[in-house]
């Protein structure tokens, strides 16, 4: 699969420092169906959850959005 990075991504990912291969490979590691997904994960040396928003379309992955959840949800 193809993943490709919206330029919100892109510019989500330069302000909280997220490195783009941290997101890609996450992203290999997912069996994702068709369709819109939330992904929520603990990434090492962020204090929050980082949350990726992904749509899925026949071979490609399009990042929607990815942030740091900074109110409540822990996992």
């Amino acid at each position: 699969m193809i993943v490709k990075f919206s330029r919100h991504a892109r510019r989500r990912s330069k302000l909280y420092n997220i490195p783009e291969s941290e997101i890609e490979n996450i992203l290999e590691t997912q069996e994702l169906g068709e369709g819109e997904h939330e992904i929520i994960r603990n990434i090492s040396g962020f204090k929050y959850p980082i949350k990726i928003v992904v749509k899925v379309e026949s071979n490609f992955m399009i990042v929607v959005t990815n942030y740091p959840l900074k109110k409540g949800k822990k996992v």
